[in-house]
Order: structure tokens, then C-alpha cells, then sequence
């Protein structure tokens, strides 16, 4: 065996386990991989979405159907699914009252560009569930991230926004920044962009108030723009006290405060920004804030929504840049009603909370009993095994802590014995439609990988 370790495991070890679960996936799915095949040359790298080509597994399972917590591949494989479409069918695949408003609406027409009867309800619903705003809806979190940074620019005067290094908020080109020996530069690896990022942004560390005291003293940044959780990369936990602190410097800066919770609405009811007292001028969600309906919505307090009459007011006649033709369909609005209604209850989040903690207890169970340097965090409902030690405090420590080869053998190995979760940072899901069994399972399938990579 080589004595060269990564996360603990021995490489050539590592490289085996890879190489089986990878030919044990492919042997186990061929209408899969002839399907695939077949439709391969009519999709740009061969998928209809080309995010699709970052999971680890030899070739995509064609998938047949969902429900619940759990996903059927035409090779007849039943995975219990802890990934739930990357935090879109957080609340289960298909819930009741979402599919049953659907039906209802598809019968009274897909979208009008005029508001339906369920607006002035879904209005109301957003503002209990996440707090008083002047609501909008888009169609992603990005298009909401993007509109929220344009509405700061234009009340403020200023340029830039402040964003965490390793941050992520959709694919808004604004916040493509990163660190480089302390200096905001241009992230690397973006395809087609032709300015300097850096005009209109800043990067800070998370959990850095001296970082973004002297980033905001600068006078240019519009708006900080923030998750309350660092996600998508190794999740990271705010400092007691940092929240509250960029809270006062935004205030002192003049300077906006937006809170982007389309992860972290998996840590109760209303957000991180509810459960912990947050107090945002602005507020972004997206993702399962309709059940799975490609939906977001981005809010302002009154004062902000003030500031923009009176920006808007002033500017020229003709397009603002912002909005599109499919946002706030009637569709959109009456899956709104019923998720913020029937589905985001708070019975539902205790649910999901219990059943997390069972996952995240039992993930570090094993972990401390293979000896393995990983730990696990969680964020209510949201549960990630991260293979390196922690706690981790930034986004550097998040990409130094990421181990590719280490998670793309275990995510091949656990859906080979039958859960999925998300390809891109270990990242686990309980839903409502999750059962005791199915959390068992997957600990039990976590334990018997570990076996074999620390024996």
C-alpha cells in the first residue's frame, strides 16, 4: 500500500474502491447508458443542462420518477434520496398540496403576465413565513440575487458589492469574485467574460469584520450580500456575534444588508434569518419556496422599497433591466400559496430537524470510530460529512478542505448501495417524506464504505 494518504486513506486504496464502485455503477444500469448514448448528440456535451456532466458516476442515471424521498432509474433501481434535486424538492419530491395546485391551475392556464387571484395571498404568506417585505417574484435565485444587487446599486449610488470568498449565490456574474493573497480578483475559470470583476465587487473572508470594516470604509459598496451559512463549497458556520456585527457595519457604511437563505431555508421555519433574528434590508429564496416549481422570490423593507419609487421615479423612460416574461405566473403563484401554506409548516421542520440530527449524530459516530480527520456539520434539515478536519472558519479553509477524489468514490459507493445525495460537496437532505429507515440506511452504507477505505 502507499503510504501517501488523502483524508486519511491510502491513495492506491482509494483508487481501487473508485474503480470498482464506478464499474459496479455501470454494470448496473445499462438502459441508462444506452439511453444516454442515444440522445447524447443532440445535447451540447451530451446533456440537457451542462452542470449535469459534474456528477462522479461513469455515465447519468435516466431517471423514470420521483416521489417522496425516493428516485426510480429506468434500470429499476430505487435510491433513497437524500440529494432531493439539490435542495429544489427540499420538501420532498412532489408534495400533496403542490401537485394538487398544479393540476388545478394547469386547468385555468400556465401564464399570463398578469396577476392571478392567489398574488395578494401568496403576498401575505411571505411576509409571515419570512418577515415583512415588498415582495418580487423571479424564476431563479439568481435572477433575484441579480435584481437585489441592481435595486442596492440604484438607492445607494455606489457600485460595488461585497460578497465572502467562496461564496455562493447562483451564477450572478457580479459576485464571480474571489481572494488571491488577500486581493479581490476575478475568479478563475470563467468562460466568456470579458470585463474585470473587480469593478463592481469585493471579497472578503467569512467570519472577517475587520476584513469588511476596511472594505466598506472604501465608500463604494452598495450592499453586502451574504448567506447566513456558507454553503455549496464546505459549510461554514458564522462566529457568534458576526451577523449582528455586519449588521452594525453595513448601518454605519450605508451600506445594504441582503440575506441569500436559498440553502439555508433548511434551517427552520422562515430561514436562518428567522430561526436567529437577522434583520436584512433586502431578502433572497429560491430553490423549494414553491415545492419544486421553478420559483424565487426577493423582498425589501419599506424603507428600501422607498428609496427605489424614488430611484425609479427619476430614471429615463424605457427598460429598467430588470425582470422577465415568466416570472410571477400564475403557476409559480398558486405553488407559492400552497407550499407557504400547506407544505413549510412547522410541523414539517420538526420532522426534518429530528430526522437530521439522527443522520448527522450517526454520520459522526462512524467517523470517530473509523479514526477517519472528517467531522460533520448541520443547519436544521441540512447535513454535510466533510473530509478534512474542522470546524472550519472561511471560505479558504472550505476549498482546502474539499477532497474530490475522497467524495467522488464515496458518492458512486453510496449510490451503488442505494441513497443519493448531492454530487458536489457531500451535502444531505431530510424531508418530510424521509423515514427513520431510510436515515439508518444511509449510516449503515456510510459505515460499511469507511470500512473499507480505513481498514
Amino acid at each position: 500500500m502507499s503510504s501517501e494518504l488523502i483524508a486519511g486513506i491510502p491513495r492506491d486504496r482509494l483508487a481501487a474502491f473508485a474503480a470498482t464502485e464506478a464499474a459496479r455503477f455501470a454494470e448496473s444500469r445499462p438502459k441508462s447508458a444506452k439511453r444516454m448514448q442515444a440522445g447524447a448528440a443532440h445535447w451540447l456535451s451530451g446533456v440537457p443542462m451542462h452542470w449535469m456532466t459534474d456528477w462522479p458516476m461513469p455515465h447519468l442515471p435516466v431517471i423514470e420518477k420521483a416521489h417522496g424521498a425516493k428516485i426510480t432509474d429506468i434500470d429499476g433501481q430505487v435510491l433513497d434520496d437524500f440529494c432531493l434535486g439539490d435542495t429544489g424538492s427540499m420538501f420532498g419530491h412532489s408534495p400533496a398540496p403542490v401537485a394538487r395546485a398544479i393540476r388545478q391551475q394547469a386547468r385555468r392556464g400556465l401564464t399570463y403576465m398578469l396577476p392571478s387571484e392567489a398574488a395578494a395571498e401568496a403576498g401575505r404568506l411571505l411576509s409571515q413565513t419570512f418577515g415583512p417585505m415588498r415582495w418580487q417574484v423571479a424564476t431563479t435565485a439568481t435572477d433575484a440575487n441579480r435584481y437585489a444587487i441592481r435595486v442596492a446599486r440604484a438607492v445607494t449610488g455606489r457600485p460595488k458589492v461585497l460578497v465572502f470568498n467562496g461564496c455562493y449565490h447562483g451564477t450572478v456574474d457580479d459576485v464571480m469574485v474571489a481572494l488571491a493573497e488577500g486581493q479581490t480578483v476575478t475568479r478563475p475559470g470563467l468562460l466568456g467574460q470579458i470585463r474585470d470583476m473587480t469593478d463592481g465587487a469585493v471579497a472578503c473572508e467569512f467570519n472577517d469584520l475587520a476584513g469588511v470594516a476596511a472594505a466598506l470604509a472604501q465608500g463604494d459598496v452598495a450592499a453586502i450580500l451574504t448567506e447566513p451559512v456558507m454553503t455549496n463549497s464546505c459549510m461554514v458556520l458564522p462566529d457568534p456575534g458576526f451577523h449582528a456585527g455586519l449588521r452594525d457595519l453595513a448601518t454605519k457604511a450605508g451600506a445594504l444588508l441582503i440575506i441569500d437563505e436559498t440553502h439555508t431555508i433548511s434551517s427552520g421555519l422562515g430561514g436562518y434569518t428567522r430561526v436567529h433574528g437577522l434583520s436584512p434590508d433586502m431578502f433572497v429564496v429560491g430553490k423549494c419556496v414553491a415545492g419544486g416549481m421553478p420559483t424565487a422570490v426577493w423582498g425589501m423593507t419599506d424603507t428600501v422599497a422607498q428609496r427605489y419609487e424614488t430611484a425609479n421615479a427619476a430614471r429615463p423612460a424605457g427598460h429598467s433591466g430588470m425582470g422577465t416574461t415568466l416570472s410571477a405566473n400564475p403557476m409559480q403563484l398558486a405553488c407559492l400559496v400552497a407550499t407557504l401554506s400547506e407544505v413549510m409548516t412547522p410541523e414539517t421542520y420538526a420532522h426534518m430537524e429530528k430526522g437530521a440530527a439522527r443522520l448527522s449524530e450517526g454520520l459522526s459516530a462512524v467517523i470517530a470510530r473509523h479514526g477517519a480527520p472528517w467531522h460533520v456539520v448541520r443547519v436544521g434539515a441540512r447535513v454535510e460529512f466533510i473530509c478534512a478536519p474542522g470546524p472550519l472558519k472561511n471560505g479558504a479553509e472550505a476549498a482546502h478542505a474539499h477532497q474530490p477524489a475522497v467524495e467522488s468514490a464515496l458518492h458512486t459507493g453510496l449510490l451503488n448501495r442505494g441513497s443519493l445525495i448531492a454530487p458536489f460537496h457531500n451535502m444531505m437532505l431530510v424531508s418530510p417524506a424521509t423515514k427513520k429507515a431510510q436515515i439508518d440506511r444511509l449510516i449503515a452504507r456510510f459505515d460499511a464504505l469507511l470500512t473499507q477505505l480505513f481498514a
